[in-house]
């Protein structure tokens, strides 16, 4: 098959590294025609995923064109602020393949759109593909378990056939809305954890930040229309797991400095990734206002980025908040 990968990052880089080691044909799209240039010579991304070998199937541009001609399946690897631009480009560039596979784990801040629903404005019906999946791990041949999730059973399982293989296993799941919100709002919590552990507080309390946050994103999901097994689930807990222990993680990494009394505005300069965390912090809480649900950890997580909070101040009064029983989620 020829697998078009829309985005040259490293998740995009590791998973077109995947796809073409299985023997697949991959032209990998790339924003700037430099990168591409420098791609196509080192046969390497040394920007976003260093040390990964780029196969010979794998065909860098900067022409979305190029990228989507003749293509079986999309693979749309860009950062969720980016996927507005990067549809329009494909829709300009000519007709988009039946399967589209969406891996970005974000929210569109100017809209609170999820990637889905920026996808189906250009009348493109996405698979979102989420779960614990490293760029890093996945470039190097680790193993990876992840979700595919769309409400039609047929093309949730054509997704699990092009990726699932010997390095790659994916569930279904028919909830997009929880699967989608959970790639987006753990790395809220993954900034949280790492500003803990940049503060040095003990495990403890990061323990119960991760648990009672996770009660704060199913809160969320469940009320704009997920279930609340799937927070639960890889697209949940999962990734959430592997965001907030590995050093991988951009998100604690970013957590680690803030805490440690770097600035937000050092801490984006500092790297040429994008921190999914902070504009999903925003949209978090802009969603939470409009459906009536209170998120007390990714509020004083705003008001620590955003408004200059002291941190001790903030975990003080979420410890003196008043007491309440702990959620118990029933079917």
């Amino acid at each position: 098959m020829r697998v078009a990968v829309i985005g040259a990052g490293g998740f995009g880089t590791a998973l077109a590294a995947m796809l073409a080691r299985r023997g697949h044909q991959v032209p990998l799209w790339c924003r700037r025609a430099e990168h591409a240039q420098a791609l196509a010579l080192q046969r390497e991304n040394r920007t976003y995923l260093p040390g990964v070998p780029l196969p010979a199937a794998i065909s860098p541009t900067s022409s979305m064109r190029e990228a989507l001609l003749g293509a079986d399946a999309l693979l749309l690897a860009v950062p969720s602020q980016a996927m507005r631009a990067a549809l329009t480009a494909a829709v300009q560039a000519g007709e988009t393949p039946q399967l589209v596979i969406s891996t970005s784990k974000g929210i569109e801040l100017s809209t609170l759109r999820r990637m889905s629903e920026v996808a189906a404005e250009f009348s493109i019906d996405t698979v979102q593909l989420s779960g614990p999946s490293h760029a890093e791990e996945i470039g190097q041949s680790g193993i990876t378990v992840v979700v595919a999730a769309h409400p039609d059973e047929g093309r949730r399982r054509a997704a699990q056939e092009l990726m699932g293989g010997r390095e790659l296993r994916a569930y279904g799941s028919p909830d997009r809305i929880g699967v989608e919100l959970g790639g987006a709002l753990k790395n809220v919590l993954a900034l949280a954890s790492g500003v803990s552990e940049g503060l040095g507080f003990g495990d403890n309390l990061r323990a119960a930040l991760l648990t009672r946050g996770l009660a704060e994103i199913t809160r969320l999901g469940v009320a704009l229309g997920a279930e609340p097994a799937t927070f639960a689930g890889l697209a949940g807990l999962g990734d959430l797991l592997a965001t907030v222990m590995s050093p991988h993680s951009r998100n604690r990494r970013a957590g680690i400095a803030i805490g440690q009394g770097s600035p937000l505005a050092d801490v984006l300069a500092a790297t040429p990734m994008v921190i999914e965390g902070v504009p999903a912090t925003q949209a978090a809480l802009t969603l939470a206002a409009r459906a009536g649900v209170e998120l007390p950890i990714a509020t004083a997580l705003s008001r620590l980025l955003f408004h200059g909070a002291d941190p001790h101040q903030e975990v003080a009064a979420l410890l003196q908040r008043a007491f309440k029983e702990e959620e118990r989620w029933r079917e």
